[in-house]
């Protein structure tokens, strides 16, 4: 039995489907792992009498996703540290 283009196609798609979804479940457990760490910084940083946020910091984080990624990048980045420390 021979298989068609269509049924590569369609098996390939699966297959591509499947390891976007699990892509989707490693950002999803990444994303909140990073927003518990960041909490945590925030939390040590104002017991330390430091301020809830570091400019530069956030800027330099801000930098490295628009450098990587264009300016998505910045939408991204700026999503990731909101998660971490709330809105401002």
């Amino acid at each position: 039995m021979t298989t068609t283009t269509t049924e590569v196609a369609t098996e390939e798609l699966g297959e591509l489907r499947q390891e976007i979804d699990g892509l989707d479940a490693e950002i999803i457990r990444l994303w909140r792992r990073r927003a518990e760490v960041s909490k945590r910084i925030g939390e040590i940083r104002m017991a330390n009498g430091g301020t809830r946020l570091v400019l530069d910091r956030e800027r330099a984080i801000l930098d490295k996703y628009r450098e990587a990624l264009g300016e998505d990048g910045t939408q991204i980045a700026m999503l990731i540290l909101r998660s971490g420390r709330g809105p401002l």
